[in-house]
């Protein structure tokens, strides 16, 4: 099954080394971006300084699920020259020293440094190349080709102190006159409609919202050593880049008395980046807003999990800084047994759906009943959101004087957002009772006071 041209290419190339009787070398071999080296390397941060330090159960469940960080180079102690908090950073500074997580896959280009008749050991293994794609298409090679600088070196600690030497080269084709020329060309192109417009703003008939998130902490569960898991559920209507993440995990936290509740501060920031693209609905109807999913979850000493609560937060409609205090809520069965499976040996009722604690996004009817379902209410996760809003109709100066055309022109046209939801609902409050009351009174009264309206005159 080989779906892309690259990887026709790849099976090709390995058919022919089958048949030449494979590779000469036996030594130099790869970990790529979905073996256990790349997760072991990348993902597992020691807490000591010991070598023999094994990371932990969850680090290595959630490595998938966690953003990668680039490498950045330690500072020695001895060579500390500047302070190690500025209290009044200038703009320079914070601009210099500003560095940006994005994604990255790496592929580690490795060599099997042991003795003849011992190849396949893991304590032989060196690493000789590391190769890093991040999210903007940038390729690191570390370290670089050699070229004039001479071959590196690797040296043992073993008793003979072998000494290995190795270059990288660079074999990729050169690029052709009239490539580059026409690859300058769009460079050309692109800096020119840059210069030309330098606010680019979203497409028309869409709306851009950007959240900078926290979850501060969480107060008031049973269990200590807390962790958060989240999502994010996109209505039809919205959509995400690729590269944005739409869930992810917490480090584990331990809790501490605070007043007269156990509080786990987690401070853990996030990122999300949607789109709202207008469709053709009618133009009294409103588009639904993002909801962000939680799970509170504990894992003690013994690796038994817990639930310990879930709960929701629909993202706000108008931009500007929040803070909410989520309460949450877990499933319980009837009867001891439960209670005594969940303290000894851990686990407990779960929600095979986690957006089952608002509306299922499978629910298809008029009527969502939860009669029989029982929960407990436990303790709360307190979130802050900084929300930002992109529109081309928050561009027009006219648009309050124009007639807007779309939900999302008339979302440009008010400052909050918010109050077009509270005055349609309202409105449509008051006129549902203004019908129930109609309907409850007698007609032969309504038809009285009718005739009786006319006949009224002023004293």
């Amino acid at each position: 099954a080989c779906p892309a041209p690259l990887d026709r290419q790849y099976r090709e190339d390995i058919l022919k080394l089958e048949k030449a009787g494979g590779r000469r070398n036996c030594r130099i071999f790869t970990y790529t971006d979905r073996d256990r080296f790349t997760d072991l390397e990348e993902y597992c941060q020691k807490v000591t300084d010991s070598e023999h330090e094994v990371p932990s159960y969850l680090a290595e469940r959630m490595a998938s699920v966690r953003r990668r960080r680039q490498e950045h180079k330690p500072v020695d102690g001895s060579s500390l020259k500047s302070k190690i908090i500025t209290w009044e950073p200038s703009e320079e500074f914070i601009k210099n020293n500003h560095v940006i997580n994005t994604p990255v896959q790496t592929m580690y280009i490795m060599g099997d440094l042991g003795p003849y008749g011992k190849l396949g050991h893991r304590e032989y293994e060196h690493v000789l190349c590391t190769i890093k794609v991040d999210g903007n298409g940038v390729i690191t090679v570390k370290p670089d080709f050699s070229g004039t600088k001479g071959p590196y070196w690797v040296k043992l600690d073993g008793e003979k102190q072998e000494v290995w030497k190795y270059t990288i080269e660079n074999a990729s084709v050169q690029v052709q006159p009239e490539e580059e020329e026409r690859e300058q060309s769009v460079f050309r192109d692109v800096s020119s409609s840059l210069t030309e417009s330098p606010v680019m703003g979203p497409a028309p008939g869409t709306l851009r919202l950007f959240v900078n998130g926290e979850i501060v902490s969480a107060q008031g569960y049973e269990y200590d050593n807390l962790y958060v898991h989240f999502f994010l559920e996109l209505p039809n209507e919205w959509s995400s880049p690729v590269s944005q993440q739409l869930s992810g995990v917490t480090q584990i936290c331990a809790t501490k008395t605070v007043g007269r509740e156990d509080v786990a501060y987690f401070c853990y920031p996030f990122t999300l980046d949607m789109i709202l693209t207008q469709g053709d609905e009618s133009e009294d109807s409103l588009p639904q807003w993002p909801v962000l999913y939680f799970e509170v979850l504990s894992l003690d000493f013994w690796q038994r999990y817990r639930v310990e609560g879930y709960g929701s937060l629909v993202l706000p409609a108008s931009p500007g800084p929040y803070r909410f205090t989520i309460p949450t809520w877990r499933p319980v069965e009837l009867g001891t047994v439960a209670e005594l499976r969940r303290f000894f040996i851990g686990g407990s009722p779960e929600l095979e759906d986690i957006t089952y604690t608002r509306i299922p996004s499978t629910f298809k009817g008029e009527h969502l009943s939860r009669l029989g379902f029982r929960t407990q209410s436990t303790g709360s996760v307190t979130i802050q959101l900084h929300c930002l809003q992109q529109a081309r109709a928050f561009l027009e100066s006219s648009t309050l004087r124009q007639r807007m055309q779309s939900v999302l022109d008339r979302l440009g046209g008010f400052s909050q957002q918010s109050s077009v939801y509270n005055v349609l609902e309202a409105f449509q409050r008051a006129r549902r009772r203004m019908q129930e009351a109609r309907d409850s009174l007698p007609q032969d009264l309504i038809s009285t006071s009718a005739s009786t309206l006319p006949q009224a005159q002023d004293p």
